[in-house]
């Protein structure tokens, strides 16, 4: 007899988020609920319930809230299959009104997925198809996000044939499925709705790994003489799977765990399978499998065969690296007389890794078994294929979460440019890039860069993700901060965008703000590049905002530039200054005396001879001596006079008569 156990038995990748998620939150202390059975295995159940984990409903999380408190701080976790929108929002505004008390989300990525399309892609004018079961909590989350009708049906048939109603005929048509819909009944519907319904909206929303799952039990059910299938009764995916094995093997069947094996039905050198559903504990299967291995009855033989330890392509082996070259390593595998080969493309995609430096002899490695060749002795391995499979899960998260992550660009194709998230390839298109048109992608190349993931095909694992969109929504975050703040006579430094004849757009962080050619200089230009030049980066301030119409007006002009304030930080009434005529005009000419402030010199103070006008002696261009002799404050006029340095200086008069006994003598001779 041979016991074979399905390699993908066991917790899902969404379940045992969930599981870890309550784990961590019972060593943290306090008292811990979830939101009705966290999984369908009743036996993992009651160890729950053993630890103090407390299981209620709807009804039960208001006084769960209100128990919870600094001393005694409370934790409710929601079921892997997730919740209804309204009870997501209620959890959501108790945990803001009491800090002690939280709530973990421990909703399956792939769940949240659907919800986030029943919500994004529906409106009054659409029908959202759900094949599922309607009574399933799942599917109960899946349909109160929906902003339309919907409807729900267990086949593909049913779920056409309801949707023939006149009141949908004029509505659009939204597809979706329960994460753990029979595949094959799933396919059905997608054909039928192509078919009918050319401008539905189809989401392929089974989850990959009961896809998986369901496919490996066909096969496995097609070699085995007697399938046992372990997992919850109440179970959809356990049951899809107990369908799937009986399609083939009459000799299936549904157990919760080892007390019901059903021994009766074992027979020498059987071959039999175990498969297990996605709430199933490793301990239960791990059980079941010692106790129908303990009633196996072998050959000589067979336990000669199992002495000696192989290897096959597919093994998942941990081996220890002998030795590394720039182009590949060696690897024993404890056991087994093969010596494992990993080459540089099974060991990476990142062309800037050195071998050399990132892995040492001596260290374990985890590989999977591409190719076994018994003559060389050679066994071909893969690190990448684990890594790919161990990290798909984080992308697929983080589509599903709609996060940020990052991806490190490695190669530019035709088209777009490849980057790495956590090892697996995804593809930016060019028009994601964040970079403008035509622009050379090469310049992304070795870079790190936030991407979103746009578009993800689960089964072929193909990742299209965007930079521009995280771009975009980090713009529009520092756009929506800016004008939270902005007031009038705030100073900010900004990079001179454009220049226009009227004035320069400066960018403040994603926020362009205008400064008019009046506020650039306090004297008068005919355009601004006199001033500035695109790319300056200047400190300008606030002049003037418009929230509402997200216009903001500033001045680059400040009081210490004001060329008034220069002047009578400089010159008095009676100095002397040396200053540039600019212009003639038939009653004087004006002349800079410092930069943007000119005075006026009055044609009869040009020159000691009379003059007809100005020009007859002075050109635009000409720098002359002027004594300043009257400054206007008030009105920011200046006096000035050529003529009074021309004139003879007056005699200074005596303040006193000279005292008569000085004069005396003189007089007296």
């Amino acid at each position: 007899m041979s016991v074979t156990v399905a390699s993908l038995a066991g917790f899902c990748f969404g379940v045992s988020r969930a599981v870890d998620t309550v784990e961590a939150a019972v060593k943290n202390g306090g008292t811990v609920y979830t939101l009705g059975k966290l999984i369908h295995n009743p036996g993992f159940i009651r160890d729950l319930e053993a630890r103090g984990v407390k299981i209620i409903d709807a009804g039960g999380i208001e006084k769960a809230a209100a128990d919870a408190t600094e001393k005694n701080p409370a934790v409710i976790c929601t079921r892997a299959h997730g919740i209804t929108a309204e009870l997501d929002c209620k959890l959501a505004s108790l945990a803001l009104a009491n800090p002690h008390f939280k709530v973990h989300d421990c909703t399956c990525p792939y769940v949240k997925k659907i919800h986030r399309i029943a919500r994004d892609e529906t409106d009054e004018d659409t029908v959202l198809c759900v094949l599922g079961d309607e009574s399933h909590p799942e599917v109960q989350g899946i349909v109160s996000y929906a902003r339309g009708e919907h409807i729900v049906a267990t086949s593909a048939d049913e779920l056409a044939d309801r949707l023939k109603n006149d009141k949908y005929r004029e509505k659009k048509v939204v597809l979706v499925a329960q994460t753990t819909q029979n595949l094959n009944e799933w396919k059905k519907t997608i054909k039928i709705f192509e078919k009918l319904y050319t401008n539905a909206k189809i989401y392929d929303t089974i989850c990959s790994v009961t896809e998986n799952r369901q496919d490996e039990v066909l096969k496995l059910s097609r070699k085995m003489d007697m399938m046992i299938i372990i997992g919850g009764k109440d179970s959809s995916n356990t049951n899809k799977l107990f369908e799937v094995s009986k399609q083939n093997l009459q000799l299936s069947f549904l157990i919760e765990d080892a007390s019901s094996i059903p021994l009766e039905y074992v027979k020498p050198h059987m071959k039999v399978g175990i498969a297990a559903g996605a709430s199933t504990p490793g301990r239960i299967i791990q059980e079941v499998q010692n106790i129908m291995s303990e009633n196996i009855e072998k050959t000589f033989e067979e336990m000669l065969d199992e002495s000696i330890k192989t290897i096959k392509n597919g093994d998942r082996i941990v081996g220890v690296i002998t030795q590394v070259s720039d182009n590949e390593i060696q690897v024993e595998i404890p056991g087994v007389k093969f010596t494992g080969i990993i080459t540089y493309d099974e060991l990476t995609d990142d062309p800037a890794v050195k071998l050399c430096d990132t892995y040492k002899v001596g260290d374990e490695i985890e590989a999977k078994v591409l190719k076994v060749n018994d003559a060389e002795g050679t066994a071909a391995l893969s690190k990448k294929k684990i890594d790919v499979d161990k990290n798909w899960q984080v992308v697929v998260e983080a589509s599903a979460n709609n996060a940020i992550i990052d991806a490190k660009i490695i190669e530019v194709v035709k088209g777009g440019i490849i980057g790495l998230c956590d090892g697996v390839r995804v593809f930016i298109p060019a028009s994601q890039s964040g970079l403008p048109k035509d622009a050379d992608l090469h310049a992304l190349q070795g870079q790190v860069k936030k991407v979103k993931i746009i578009d993800i095909n689960e089964q072929r694992k193909r990742v299209v993700a965007s930079i521009r969109v995280v771009e975009r929504e980090e713009n529009k975050a520092k756009r929506d901060a800016f004008w939270a703040q902005v007031e009038e006579g705030q100073q900010y430094r900004g990079e001179v965008k454009s220049l226009m004849n009227y004035g320069a757009f400066v960018d403040l962080g994603g926020v362009d703000g205008m400064v008019h050619s009046t506020e650039l200089s306090w004297r008068r230009i005919k355009h601004p590049s006199e001033v500035v030049n695109v790319g300056d980066v200047i400190d300008v301030t606030v002049k003037a905002v418009d929230k509402e119409a997200k216009r903001i007006s500033l001045s680059y002009k400040t009081p210490d530039m004001d060329p008034w304030k220069i002047f009578t930080d400089k010159y008095a009434e009676g100095d002397v200054a040396t200053v540039k005529i600019v212009s003639l005009m038939d009653f004087g000419a004006f002349a800079e005396v410092v930069p943007g402030a000119d005075g006026l010199i009055h044609v009869s103070q040009i020159s000691l001879d009379k003059i007809a006008k100005p020009a007859d002696v002075l050109k635009v261009g000409d720098e002359v001596e002027a004594k300043i002799t009257k400054i206007d404050l008030e009105n920011h006029k200046i006096s000035l006079s050529m003529k009074a340095l021309l004139l003879p200086e007056e005699p200074v008069e005596e303040a006193e008569a000279a005292p008569a006994e000085e004069a005396a003598p003189a007089d007296a001779e």
